[in-house]
C-alpha cells in the first residue's frame, strides 16, 4: 500500500440516479465543492456522469472518480474490456479508482485472476488506484495475499448506524486500507431515529448530518447520495461536526446488523 492517494473524506454516491437526475446531481455537487464522485457499471449511469463532468468547469485532475466492475465481468479479459468501456462511457482516459463491486459468487472466477487483472489495469493506466467492495474479512485477507493485492487501497462496504460493520472496518484499518462507507443514511431510515434526533438538536443539526458525522469520525469515507443541492450542502457541513465520546457510544449502540444491500449472490457476511 505504498504511494497510494487518500480518498476525499466525502463523495457523492450516484446509485439509483439516472439520466438528467444524475447530471443535475453531479453538476450541483461539483459546484458546491465535492471532488469525489462514485459510480458503477451496474448503475447504468456512467454516460450521464460523464456528461456532468464535461459540463463542469472543474478540471478533470481535481476530481476523484470511482467506478466499479460488476461481478459478471471478472474474467481477466472481460474485466479489462469493461473498464475500457467505463472510461468511454465516462468520457475520460482513466478513472481514479476501480473497484471489484462484489467478490465472484461461489469463487466462480478465482480471486487471483481478477485481482491480478485489476492490478494490470492499474499498470496500463486505465485506473490510478484499485480496491474492492463488499469483501468480508476472509476475502480481504485472500485478496491482499494474491499478486496485485498489495496495490488495493480500499474496501467499500455498507456502513450506517444500524450496521456499524465493526469487524470489517477494524480489519481493513489494521491492514492499512481505507474504508469507504456506502448507504451511510440507511436509505433515509436514520431521519426518524430518536437518538439521532436528540443528538442533532444539541448540535443544531439534522439526524442525517449526525449519522454522517458518526461514520466520518470512525475514519470512514462517506458517499451519501443526494439530488437536492441543499442536502448536498448539509452533507458537506456534516464533516465539520464533532461528536463527544458519549454521543459516539450512543450511536454505536444503535447497531442491529440491519443490512440493506444483501443480494442472493452476496458472500457469507461477518457477524
Amino acid at each position: 500500500m505504498l504511494n497510494q492517494r487518500t480518498l476525499p473524506r466525502i463523495g457523492l454516491g450516484t446509485f439509483r440516479l439516472k439520466d438528467q437526475d444524475v447530471i443535475d446531481s453531479v453538476t450541483s455537487a461539483l459546484s458546491l465543492g465535492y471532488r469525489h464522485i462514485d459510480t458503477a457499471q451496474f448503475y447504468a449511469n456512467e454516460r450521464a456522469v460523464g456528461e456532468a463532468l464535461k459540463q463542469s468547469d472543474v478540471p478533470r485532475d481535481e476530481i476523484f472518480l470511482t467506478t466499479k466492475v460488476w461481478w459478471d465481468h471478472l474474467q481477466p479479459q472481460a474485466l479489462r474490456e469493461s473498464l475500457e468501456e467505463s472510461c468511454r462511457q465516462l468520457g475520460v482516459e482513466y478513472v481514479d479508482l476501480a473497484l471489484v463491486h462484489w467478490p465472484s459468487p461461489d469463487d466462480d472466477v478465482p480471486m487471483a485472476d481478477y485481482i491480478g487483472a485489476l492490478s494490470e489495469a492499474r499498470e496500463k493506466g486505465l485506473t490510478r488506484e484499485i480496491g474492492v467492495s463488499n469483501f468480508t474479512v476472509a476475502q480481504l485477507d485472500q485478496a491482499l495475499s494474491v499478486p496485485g493485492g498489495e496495490h488495493l487501497i480500499t474496501n467499500q462496504i455498507e456502513v450506517h448506524p444500524y450496521l456499524a460493520n465493526h469487524k470489517v472496518v477494524a480489519h481493513c484499518q489494521e491492514k492499512g486500507l481505507q474504508v469507504t462507507g456506502y448507504m451511510p443514511l440507511a436509505v433515509g431510515k436514520v431521519m426518524d431515529e430518536p437518538v439521532l434526533k436528540e443528538i442533532a438538536e444539541a448540535h443544531a443539526a439534522s439526524p442525517a448530518q449526525i449519522a454522517l458525522a458518526w461514520v466520518a469520525a470512525r475514519d470512514i469515507v462517506v458517499i451519501p447520495s443526494s439530488t437536492k443541492p441543499e442536502h448536498q450542502q448539509s452533507n458537506l457541513e456534516a464533516m465539520r461536526i464533532t461528536l463527544s465520546a458519549d454521543e459516539m457510544a450512543r450511536i454505536d449502540a444503535l447497531d442491529r446488523g440491519e443490512r440493506i444491500a444483501n443480494p442472493d449472490f452476496a458472500p457469507a457476511w461477518d457477524a
